[in-house]
């Protein structure tokens, strides 16, 4: 088989005294987002349909939160790691398609810069990554704004 497909899910709760980033982009609020790493929501949905297309099992695996050297960890530069190991099992990125689900702040400011730096990160053509922000219409985690979430879906084709 040519191509694979993987999909990638992560929330994190959102709390004072902590950046809120998303795909590797400081983003301005009164809130951020809390984990292990930087949190970074959407650059770890978009590592674990990487990961979950070559059945390679998840970021955890990889960057364990129990692990003190992953502590504070730049989602990016684990994101590149992960684009290597594909590399090496002989695949690379047809394209990326990421939801992030927030009601604050607003996102879509935001998202061309996002896609630059992912597309960056991942040595491919921006056109080749989409992420898309929407809410949660005031339901659930996400809606009550106690936290963010990313869907992602990864194509890989064999290089």
């Amino acid at each position: 088989m040519d191509i694979r497909i993987g999909n990638g899910y992560d929330i994190h709760r959102l709390v004072e005294g902590r950046p809120l980033i998303l795909g590797g982009v400081e983003i301005a609020h009164t809130l951020g987002l809390l984990g292990h790493s930087d949190a970074d929501v959407l650059t770890h949905a978009i590592m674990d349909a990487m990961l979950g297309a070559l059945s390679l099992g998840d970021i955890g695996h990889y960057f364990p939160p129990s692990d003190p050297k992953w502590k504070g960890a730049d989602s990016l530069k684990l994101l590149a790691q992960v684009n290597l190991l594909i590399q090496k099992k002989g695949w690379q990125i047809g394209n990326i398609d990421s939801t992030v689900v927030a009601e604050q702040p607003k996102l879509k400011p935001h998202l061309d810069k996002i896609r630059d730096r992912l597309s960056q990160i991942l040595n491919i053509d921006k056109d080749q990554v989409s992420v898309k922000a929407t809410t949660n219409e005031k339901l659930g985690p996400t809606g009550e704004e106690k936290g963010i979430c990313a869907y992602s879906v990864v194509l890989l084709k064999k290089a």
